[in-house]
């Protein structure tokens, strides 16, 4: 009998994969990624892939979770033997090591933007301190301590007393903030025209880069990559749809993003700002435009808050991945609360130079964030099928009632999705270097 901790229910299941798909994904990084790269054009190339391409991938990483109810490094191990396979999740587990230290200052990044909001408020006499807060290494670095320490805390309580209790009271309360929030951005005069305009898309102003950002978006979003629906896969009861928890967590997911481009799209066509100002869009698009909105302390403090909460959740996601992987090392004998501190002391350490120069984020980002996802998602779809084999993935998948759906759907993750994303990740490093 596997003393695994199992989720309490399908409604704390989804919500807890749907607090870690969303994060920072969706909301910091989805509505630049849509101005940045073609607009409602990309937004339609995005759904096209989210259904086609993640759903079908999501679902098979937390089948490769469930069938071995081991977190990454184990789970690889059992598909791919002890060498290779502890190859591959040491690989993993120094990703997410590193993807979590930025992730964390950028995560302190919002905090502080959010306390800016509500403690001072956005105008033109104050920006240039917020500015000098943003660029305070040493006032990042304190906080994203705080926010690595607060995510271990969490862990430390356990799946359901910790990680789903957290999740049950941030992604509802996500979902009612920005419903206030589209409610004010549709209230502005001239809203509806310019989402309009900016809603008819320009499939003829798409371009290659604009395929690999959309499919790149679609796998990000759902937090693919091998790792952390490996781990919450683990955690799925043996009597749960494998295919109702990826749908109803792929509509949160898509939902969020939508959603929150509905607030920030009209909001800043209406005052004429930067739509493509690309990742720095929250920390210096955003605070212009709450300094202009009616009511902007208001807002932009909501919305600070909310998005905060739910890429705490990813934190979260990711530092389990980090101690379950500690944890499944035969050599490693330490407790639990042992383990916590180590991996608080490694990203402590991480997150320092990130701290003192934010332009190290975008760079690790290329390599431990989008590259590194599609790496380990293929390598997921590939020890579920051609490892673990045709009865297992039959197994976790038989909650489809058709079975030539299920055959179909076994083609398309066996062979089909390892090579989109191996074509993806070739052009995603072409253009890497191109743009060097």
């Amino acid at each position: 009998m596997s003393t695994k901790p199992i989720f309490t229910s399908k409604i704390a299941t989804i919500l807890t994969m749907i607090g870690v798909a969303v994060g920072l994904g969706n909301v910091w990084r989805f509505p630049y990624m849509m101005g940045k790269y073609g607009g409602s054009a990309f937004l339609c190339v995005y759904l096209f892939f989210t259904i086609v391409i993640a759903l079908p991938a999501f679902m098979s990483e937390i089948s490769f979770g469930r069938a071995t109810r081991k977190g990454p490094m184990g789970a690889f191990k059992s598909a791919f033997g002890t060498l290779k396979g502890g190859i591959v999740g040491h690989i993993l587990l120094i990703t997410i090591l590193v993807a979590s230290s930025y992730y964390a200052v950028v995560i302190a990044n919002v905090i502080y933007s959010g306390y800016f909001s509500i403690v001072e408020g956005f105008n033109d006499a104050n920006l240039d301190r917020y500015n000098q807060g943003l660029s305070n290494g040493t006032l990042q670095y304190t906080i994203s301590a705080g926010v690595i320490l607060a995510s271990l805390s969490v862990i430390h309580r356990g799946l359901n007393k910790g990680i789903e209790w957290v999740s049950k009271i941030f992604v509802p309360f996500f979902l009612l903030v920005i419903l206030i929030l589209i409610y004010h951005a549709f209230s502005l005069n001239g809203a509806w025209e310019h989402i309009a305009i900016f809603l008819k898309p320009d499939f003829g102003a798409l371009r290659p880069i604009n395929i690999f950002a959309a499919l790149g978006q679609a796998v990000y979003s759902l937090s693919l990559g091998g790792t952390f629906m490996v781990v919450y896969g683990s955690y799925l009861d043996e009597k749960e749809s494998i295919l109702d928890i990826a749908k109803w967590t792929a509509m949160g997911d898509v939902g969020a993003a939508l959603l929150t481009s509905l607030f920030i799209v009209p909001a800043i066509l209406v005052y004429q700002l930067d739509m493509t100002a690309g990742p720095t869009l929250i920390f210096s698009t955003l605070p212009h435009l709450f300094s202009e909105m009616p009511a902007g302390q208001f807002i932009g403090s909501l919305f600070l808050v909310a998005l905060s909460s739910v890429a705490f959740l990813s934190l979260i996601a990711a530092l389990e991945v980090a101690f379950s992987c500690l944890k499944e090392l035969k050599w490693i004998k330490w407790n639990k609360g042992i383990i916590l501190l180590v991996i608080a002391l490694i990203e402590l350490a991480l997150a320092y130079p990130c701290a003192m120069d934010a332009n190290l984020i975008g760079l690790l980002d290329l390599v431990f964030g989008s590259g590194m996802q599609l790496v380990g998602s293929g390598l997921a779809l590939v020890a579920l099928t051609w490892s673990l084999g045709k009865a297992v993935t039959y197994f976790q998948l038989s909650s489809i009632a058709n079975k030539r759906s299920i055959d179909l759907i076994f083609i398309w993750i066996k062979w089909v999705i390892p090579l989109i994303l191996l074509f993806v990740l070739i052009g995603y490093i072409y253009n890497t270097i191109s743009a060097l």
